[in-house]
């Protein structure tokens, strides 16, 4: 029985694309939204379904804007992630200008964020489509290059983006971290528009759950003394902890 309506739930979703709650509801009035919740948790470990704040999307339909990397990419450490979304979602106020960059769990975050009244430029294209669903939100998608694994933008010249944006905030997420070599990614034009980010914002926090923790990509855009809030997961090693509070970095 329960096979039966998971499966059902998916098939709804193959075909409409996405579904809220409370749609669902309509269509299994008689199961709570509790266990229509643990449906959907089994669907997205199965690797069929990602949930979004207040339902779920079927992998197909994010396909179509996302790609099959991308969409791989959302699934891998999607708990972790979702923890650290949350953490940085509380820390932005209404009325706020910030930069958003376009990794996946920078889209956690668009997902996380409430629908208020805050302006967000970002070079992701699957971020700016999830923000613009939000009503009281004011978003700018910055142009240039498309990167297909991560789908997001870049320019040689985004310096031009930046001299014409005014923003506090850069909330920044990095693809890889050693002390030694700082915060990484795997495209040098990516790390110049986030170097470029980083420069503009008054204050700049990075997300960075604990898997990504020695690794190391070809273009550093940032240090550790770089950032004010590092953003992480309860698996993030005590002695790296002590390492940022040390630098009198807040650590999430």
């Amino acid at each position: 029985m329960k096979r039966d309506r998971i499966e059902e739930i998916a098939e709804l979703l193959d075909k409409r694309g996405k579904l809220t709650l409370e749609q669902l509801d309509g269509f299994f009035p008689n199961v709570s939204q509790m266990t229509l919740r643990r449906d959907l948790l089994q669907l997205e470990q199965d690797g069929r379904i990602i949930r979004i704040r207040g339902g779920a999307m079927s992998v197909k339909e994010v396909r179509k804007v996302s790609g099959e990397a991308y969409t791989k990419k959302t699934a891998i450490h999607a708990d972790e992630k979702l923890a650290i979304a949350q953490k940085a979602a509380a820390l932005v106020d209404s009325n706020t200008s910030l930069f958003i960059d376009g990794g996946t769990t920078a889209l956690a975050l668009a997902k996380e964020l409430p629908d208020m009244n805050i302006h967000v430029f970002t070079n992701g294209l699957a971020v700016a489509i999830e923000l613009s669903q939000k009503k009281n939100m004011h978003v700018t998608m910055l142009g240039g290059q498309v990167m297909k694994d991560n789908l997001s933008t870049a320019s040689p010249v985004a310096k031009a983006y930046f001299d014409a944006m005014n923003f506090e905030l850069a909330i920044i997420s990095a693809t890889a971290f050693t002390p030694e070599n700082g915060f990484s990614c795997g495209a040098q034009i990516e790390a110049d528009l986030l170097r470029q980010a980083r420069k503009k914002a008054k204050s700049m926090y990075m997300m960075l759950d604990s898997s990504k923790i020695g690794k190391i990509m070809p273009y550093t855009f940032a240090h550790i003394e770089d950032i004010d809030v590092l953003i992480t997961d309860e698996n993030f090693p005590a002695d790296l902890k002590e390492l940022f509070t040390q630098k009198n970095i807040v650590v999430m």
